[in-house]
This record gives C-alpha cells, structure tokens and sequence, in this order.
C-alpha cells in the first residue's frame, strides 16, 4: 500500500534555488535516483540544472516554478510551467528519491493541472526522452498522449551530457472547459 502524503504546493523563490538544484539533480542523476525507475542517469550524464538556470526561469515571462513542501519545511519536489498562449508547457517534474513512491509526482501532476485550468488554457503540453519508456507509460497512464512530434535532444551540455543519440517525444492533454 502506498504511504500518501500531504505536501504544500506553491511558487518557488529564490531562496529556494539551492535547495531545488540539489533536489533536481539527485531526482534526475544521483545514485540514490538510479535505484528507481524515474533517473535519467543512463541516458545523461552530468547535471540536469544550475542554480544560474534556475534563477533564469524563475524570472521568466509567463512562467512559474512550483515547489512542494512537508509540514515541516522540506523541500521535496518541484515542476516547471510555462504558458504559451492556451497552452501550458511544463518540465522538470522532480521529486527527491526518499520522497518517491509516497504520490508527489501524481499531486505535482495535479498541481500542474490545476495551474493550467486557472489560467484558462485548453490544453498541456510537455517533452520526455524516447527512452524513458516507464515514464511515458506513466504520463499515458494520466491522459496525456504522444502526439507524433519529436526533436533531437538540444546540442548542448547545460542539461547534461547525452550517453547516446537522443530524441525528445511531445506529449499533450487536452483539459475539459468549464
């Protein structure tokens, strides 16, 4: 059975960079991440963020970075959004290892969710690695649906370095009007 927790969810400051940085990249990249099936750790190495790109999306238009805490102040997880006219594009869901498996991911999803119907947007979009198979099962398991586009991974290092060629897959959902 699944041990559920309440977490508070709301904007992240920038007090909270260092913090998001360390629960970002152990979520993504750290050894204790590798153990569960949401690391990325086989496909990239290096960070997944700075605390300077964190920074830069804090403060860009259009744009929050939610953060969910404990009762008791610790930081656990945290999701980017971004609105793009009626459409909601979000990334970086992350949630600390020892916080996984206790319904984070589904309460930042929901999170996620409530922040698009609010700002009226129509529909959700978002990015995953082709060859996290588990996560895009997950994220179909919600609704959302690959919609046949798909982009190289950036040729860059500031998300980490690729271990191999990589493809990011679209996904959208369409949210009912009310």
């Amino acid at each position: 059975m699944e041990n559920k927790l309440t977490y508070r969810i709301g904007p992240a400051t920038p007090a909270d960079v260092p913090t998001l940085a360390d629960v970002i990249n152990r979520a993504y990249r750290s050894e204790a991440a590798h153990a569960g099936w949401t690391t990325e750790g086989h496909l990239l190495e290096g960070p997944r963020i700075d605390e300077a790109t964190l920074h830069e999306l804090l403060t860009a238009p259009h744009a929050t970075l939610l953060k969910a805490e404990t009762a008791a102040g610790y930081l656990a997880g945290c999701v980017y959004v971004e609105q793009q006219n009626k459409s909601l594009y979000f990334s970086m869901l992350a949630v600390a290892p020892q916080a996984q498996a206790h319904g984070l991911g589904r309460q930042l999803l929901g999170a996620v969710e409530a922040y698009a119907q609010r700002e009226r947007c129509n529909h959700i979009k978002m990015s995953v690695l082709a060859g996290r198979a588990e996560l895009l099962a997950w994220y179909e398991r919600r609704g959302y649906q690959r919609t046949g586009v798909s982009e190289p991974f950036p040729d860059t290092t500031r998300f980490g370095r690729p271990r191999q060629l990589l493809t990011l897959l679209t996904l959208e959902k369409a949210l009912s009007s009310k």
